[in-house]
């Protein structure tokens, strides 16, 4: 009985411990130390939180920079709903659906077919990826230029000043996230920024 009672108070207090004074402790360092990641990485407007910086948003205006397709949710970019399509290399309905987005892509951009780079056609292993290559990007550049009646210089610019840099100069890729390098275009045409266009 009193191997038990030890049993049932090292419980309570692991619990106590480990399940709600550590979690509570690590919100409030997060929150002093990085509040704008701790509170989700939230872009705003006047209007309030529009986005997040982690979370692909499905842009389709010409006017806009368009990410990497979705398979989370029913029509894709459903945050509550992340996760990849979990079809293999073989599935005839992922062929399917990569050469119909590298044709509506590539008739889209005014480019070939050949041309169109992988991250446009295929979505990433949360469905919500935030952002895409450089060459993704640049390969739209003509397309947003035309659409905002800019230069396509200027939205080049953009697109150097949105690049991330390959992490410690050597681990992974760089990449752009469409959701700022959008918000970026709003400000060059001084349009209101809005989501989901």
């Amino acid at each position: 009985m009193r191997s038990l009672m030890v049993a049932i108070k090292m419980t309570i207090v692991l619990t106590l411990l480990t399940g709600i004074i550590y979690p509570l402790a690590m919100v409030g360092v997060a929150h002093v130390l990085f509040p704008w990641q701790a509170d989700g990485s939230l872009v705003s407007n006047s209007g309030g939180p529009i986005g997040s910086v982690l979370i692909a948003q499905g842009f389709k205006s010409g006017k806009y920079f368009h990410p990497r397709p979705s398979a989370a949710g029913k029509d894709g970019y459903d945050p509550t709903s992340s996760g990849g399509s979990n079809l293999g290399p073989t599935s005839k309905s992922l062929i399917d659906s990569v050469k119909q987005r590298t044709k509506d892509f590539a008739e889209e951009n005014g480019i070939p077919t050949s041309q169109v780079p992988v991250d446009m056609v295929t979505a990433s292993g949360s469905g919500l990826d935030p952002e895409i290559s450089p060459a993704a990007a640049e390969l739209q550049v003509a397309r947003v230029a035309k659409a905002r009646g800019v230069s396509e210089e200027a939205v080049r610019q953009l697109i150097a000043s949105s690049t991330r840099p390959r992490l410690a100069g050597f681990l992974g890729e760089p990449g752009v996230n469409v959701l700022q390098l959008n918000l970026a275009l709003d400000g060059l045409s001084k349009t209101a920024p809005t989501a989901l266009k």
